[in-house]
């Protein structure tokens, strides 16, 4: 949002000269649901990453649009306009910050950290330091924010957790402990094992008896969602801004005896692809193999879940009464919050019995967006 120039309002193009060379249109639906301005206003002074996708700020003096989280001098209240969607920020006439990127919703991480977190990748064993950073060109306080936002931990931590992902990998293929702890820069076996236990949970040498959760992040036009995989399939995908996330990665580990570590896999990459359709309303259902550790009544709440239409809500009440627990709608509700799979198993379908939202771990705003996404793409398709 950069003021150095002052411009002229642009005029409003045409749509085809807008929209030319975008992904399909995001249902009207989004365009609606804005929080309040002030909100809004506040949100933009705050850099406040998790309302982008809520809304975009366009610069009347400038003629570009931004995300929320811009890092660029911010612009006077009464020279900025708000809008819901990228698409009426550009039937407005106004063209994509060259910053923030507000086009960019690929799922990957941007441009500016790639190749750090290649290094990572070429170099787990390796140190880097802010300085390292800095010679980088790279803002070891952007830095920061990115992976506390994306990961809630630190840059030192994130690389520490993948270099014993990588570690716990090669114990599991039946490496030599002390072969691993050299190839991850320990001189000593002790030293590598405390690190690793500090870090996974257990010893080196009860590592085979451990599931392996790969987790990333996946950014998406609502916000940064954590996802998480084993060999069977995706386990976690939760708002990375969501309180109760650190609770349900816990119960995860504890439920499959798991050990959680930075990394990829491909069921996390065809998850990535998916939600990308989902949002550019090209997808309503997934078919991704799914691992749902539970109760016997909490994956009866969450495969009712799964058969809510899409585009379509029901109370919870009503979720009761399909599992013939027709009394137990506080405990529909429970099951509901404890549902670790985000958009995947859909409990941002379940509403209060008159219609109105309520109970969503991701906050109410994503849960009037998404069911405006849906809404919007079944009535585009007739159904």
């Amino acid at each position: 949002m950069t003021l150095a120039a002052t411009v002229s309002r642009p005029a409003r193009p045409t749509p085809d000269a807008a929209t030319a060379g975008l992904p399909p249109a995001v249902p009207e639906a989004l365009t609606v649901s804005l929080p309040p301005i002030a909100e809004m206003r506040r949100a933009m002074l705050a850099q406040d990453a998790s309302y982008d996708g809520v809304f975009f700020v366009c610069v009347t003096t400038t003629g570009i649009f931004c995300r929320p989280s811009c890092p660029a001098r911010k612009p006077h209240p009464r020279n900025t306009r708000f809008f819901g969607s990228v698409r009426e920020c550009l039937l407005a006439g106004f063209r994509p910050c060259k910053r923030c990127r507000p086009l960019a919703v690929d799922g990957g991480p941007p441009r500016w950290l790639a190749g750090l977190l290649d290094r990572v990748e070429a170099q787990p064993a390796g140190r880097i330091t802010d300085q390292d950073l800095r010679d980088a060109g790279i803002s070891p306080h952007r830095v920061r924010r990115y992976f506390r936002r994306n990961f809630d931990m630190t840059f030192q931590a994130y690389h520490r957790a993948r270099r014993m992902g990588l570690a716990l990998e090669a114990l599991k293929r039946g490496t030599d402990p002390l072969h691993v702890a050299l190839d991850c820069g320990y001189d000593s076996n002790s030293g590598f094992r405390d690190a690793f236990e500090k870090t996974i949970g257990a010893t080196p040498g009860r590592s085979n008896r451990l599931t392996v959760v790969r987790t990333r992040s996946i950014e998406t036009p609502l916000g940064p969602l954590v996802a998480g995989a084993t060999d069977d399939g995706v386990c976690l995908l939760e708002f990375a801004d969501r309180r109760a996330l650190p609770r349900q990665v816990a119960a995860l580990k504890r439920r499959l005896s798991a050990a959680v570590v930075p990394g990829d896999h491909e069921h996390l990459a065809g998850l990535a692809g998916q939600l990308e359709e989902y949002f550019a309303g090209r997808r309503r259902t997934f078919d991704l193999p799914l691992v749902r550790p539970g109760t016997a009544f909490q994956e009866r709440v969450w495969d009712e879940l799964t058969r809510i239409p899409f585009g379509q809500t029901c109370s919870y009440a009503e979720v009761a009464q399909r599992i013939d627990r027709p009394t137990a709608h506080r405990a529909v509700a429970r099951a509901n919050g404890d549902n670790r799979l985000a958009i995947l198993v859909p409990c941002h379908r379940v509403v209060r019995q008159d219609g109105s939202l309520s109970g969503y771990g991701g906050g109410l705003w994503r849960k009037r967006r998404l069911l405006d996404l849906e809404a919007g793409v079944a009535a585009a398709c007739g159904a």
